[in-house]
C-alpha cells in the first residue's frame, strides 16, 4: 500500500469512528438507558393480561359539550415500550354525546374506529393527552381530519408493518401533516411517525412552517416551528425544540415544555 492509500485510509478509518461515536451518544446510548429504565417497570406478561378499560382522562362526552379533538399516546406492550409509544386521535362533534376513536393497529383492518375506549389504557399503560383542541376552532378542523383518515394510503389490510412504518404513528403523523393547523408533531418516541410514504423522500406542511426529509422511515432530518431541529435514525429520533423547548431523546421522548 502506497503511502497516500495508506492515509486515505487511515482519514477513512477516523471519519467513521467519529460517525460511530456520534450515532452511539446520540441514539444508541439514550436508546439502552431506555430500555434498562423499561426492563425494571412491572407490566403485564402479555396482551391478555393488559388492562384496555377506559383511563377516565377525557371528559364526559354530552351533547351540549363543545367539539373537540384529542391526540393520545400510550407506551405500547413488551420491550417495544422501551422505545416507543402508540398514539391516536378521538374526535368529539358539536351536539355529538359520544367520541370517535381513531388508530390503525397491525391486527383486523388498520385503522379501526372505536375499536376501544376513547381514552383506553394500551396494554396497561396510562395514555397522555399531547393535544386537545375545543370549540369552534375543533369543530372547523374536524371535517379536514376526517378527510385526511379517509385519504390515509396505507389504511386498507395488510398495510401495516411495525417498523420503519407505516404502523399506528404513521397513520398519526398522516393527520397531523395533513392538518398543520393542529400545531403538534408526535413525541420522538412515536416510532413510525418519520414514515412519510414508500418512495416519498421529503414533505413540506402547506403553511410552510414545516420541512421533511428522509428515507422510507430510515434517516432523515425535519426542521421547522413545529419540528424544531430533529435527526432520525433507524426510527430513533434526537433533536431539539426551540420554540417550545425541550430537548428530544430517543426512548424518553421529550425532555422540557409540552405543547
Amino acid at each position: 500500500m502506497s503511502k497516500g492509500s495508506f492515509g486515505m485510509f487511515l482519514r477513512t478509518r477516523r471519519m467513521f469512528g467519529r460517525m460511530f461515536l456520534w450515532l452511539f451518544v446520540l441514539f444508541l446510548l439514550p436508546a439502552l438507558g431506555s430500555l434498562a429504565w423499561w426492563m425494571s417497570v412491572k407490566r403485564p406478561e402479555s396482551w391478555r393480561c393488559a388492562n384496555w378499560s377506559s383511563a377516565q382522562i377525557l371528559p364526559t362526552a354530552a351533547d351540549d359539550a363543545p367539539a373537540a379533538v384529542y391526540v393520545l399516546c400510550a407506551r405500547t406492550g413488551g420491550l417495544k415500550g422501551a422505545l416507543s409509544q402508540h398514539c391516536w386521535i378521538v374526535l368529539k362533534r358539536e351536539n355529538a354525546s359520544s367520541y370517535d376513536r381513531y388508530d390503525k393497529v397491525g391486527w383486523g383492518r388498520p385503522v379501526r374506529k372505536n375499536a376501544y375506549a376513547a381514552d383506553a389504557n394500551w396494554y396497561s399503560n396510562t395514555p397522555n393527552i399531547i393535544k386537545a383542541i375545543k370549540g369552534t376552532t375543533a369543530q372547523e378542523l374536524i371535517r379536514r381530519i376526517e378527510d385526511a383518515i379517509t385519504a390515509y394510503p396505507y389504511g386498507a389490510n395488510g398495510d401495516y408493518r411495525l417498523w420503519p412504518g407505516p404502523n399506528s404513528n404513521s397513520f398519526v403523523a398522516h393527520v397531523l401533516r395533513q392538518v398543520p393547523e393542529l400545531e403538534l408533531v408526535l413525541p420522538p418516541n412515536a416510532v413510525g411517525r418519520d414514515f412519510i410514504g414508500t418512495g416519498k423522500f421529503w414533505h413540506a406542511d402547506t403553511d410552510h412552517l414545516d420541512f421533511k426529509l428522509g428515507i422510507n422511515g430510515l434517516a432523515g432530518i425535519s426542521i421547522g416551528a413545529r419540528s424544531g431541529f430533529e435527526l432520525n435514525f433507524l426510527g430513533l429520533v434526537t433533536g431539539i425544540d426551540i420554540q417550545h423547548p425541550a430537548v428530544k431523546l430517543p426512548g424518553f421522548g421529550r425532555i422540557g415544555v409540552e405543547y
